[in-house]
C-alpha cells in the first residue's frame, strides 16, 4: 500500500469511527415517549407523579436525554382498550412506544390469539403513523409455580412479539416488586411508591439504550 492509499484508509477509518460515536451520543432533541399501559403504569392508588412513567423523565434528565413522557395508561386497561385509546395519541409524532398491557386480559381469560392480535395492532398502527418509532414491550407473567397451558403461554407472548417486531423487551415489568408486600399497596397487586421506583428502574434499563439509539433489536 502506497502512502496516499494508507492516508486515505486512515481517514476513512476515522470518519467511520466518528460516525459510530456520533450515533451513540445522547441526542439533543426532545424525544417523545408514549407509555400505553394499565393500572401498573397509571399509578393506581398513587398520584401520576409517583407512577413510573413520570419517574422516567427524571432519570432521562439525569442521563442528559431530554424526553417528554406521555402516560396514556388507564387503570383496568386491556389490550383491546389500549388499541381503542391509541388513535388520539397518534395525532403527534412519537419517537418511542412503550407497551405495557396484557395482565388484565389474563385475569379475564381473553384468548391469547386475541391478546397477540391486539398488541400487534397497537404496534402496527403506531408504526404506520411513525415509521421510525422504536418499540419497547413490557413483559408480564403470572408467577405461579409449575404454571402450564394458558398461564405459561401468556408469559411467552411478550418475548415472541418483541422478537417478531425487533422491539426491545423488559423481561418482567414487576421484577423485584411482584409478591413483595412491602412494595405493594394493601391489595398486594398494585405497587406502592417504592414499588413504582423499582418499576422505573426495570423500564429504564431497557429504555435508556433505546433513547441513545444503541439498543439491540429483539
Amino acid at each position: 500500500m502506497n502512502s496516499l492509499a494508507f492516508i486515505a484508509g486512515c481517514l476513512l477509518t476515522s470518519v467511520s469511527v466518528q460516525a459510530v460515536e456520533a450515533a451513540r451520543r445522547p441526542p439533543t432533541a426532545v424525544q417523545t415517549v408514549l407509555v400505553l399501559g394499565d393500572s401498573l403504569s397509571d399509578g393506581f392508588g398513587l398520584s401520576r407523579a409517583e407512577a413510573y412513567p413520570a419517574l422516567l423523565v427524571a432519570k432521562a434528565k439525569a442521563a442528559g436525554l431530554p424526553v417528554e413522557v406521555i402516560n396514556a395508561s388507564a387503570s383496568g386497561g386491556t389490550t383491546a382498550g389500549g388499541l381503542q385509546r391509541l388513535p388520539k395519541y397518534l395525532a403527534r409524532p412519537i419517537d418511542v412506544l412503550v407497551v405495557a398491557l396484557g395482565i388484565n386480559d389474563a385475569f379475564r381469560g381473553v384468548p391469547l390469539t386475541q391478546v397477540r392480535a391486539n398488541l400487534q395492532a397497537i404496534i402496527d398502527r403506531t408504526k404506520k403513523r411513525n415509521p421510525n418509532v422504536r418499540v419497547v414491550i413490557a413483559g408480564m407473567r403470572l408467577p405461579l409455580p409449575g404454571a402450564e397451558g394458558y398461564l405459561r403461554e401468556f408469559g411467552e407472548v411478550f418475548g415472541e412479539l418483541a422478537e417478531k417486531n425487533r422491539a426491545a423487551l423488559v423481561p418482567y415489568l414487576l421484577e423485584g416488586v411482584g409478591g413483595d408486600p412491602t412494595l405493594n399497596l394493601p391489595d398486594r397487586i398494585h405497587p406502592n411508591a417504592s414499588g413504582q421506583r423499582l418499576l422505573a428502574e426495570n423500564v429504564w434499563r431497557v429504555l435508556e439504550p433505546v433513547l441513545r439509539g444503541i439498543s439491540e433489536p429483539g
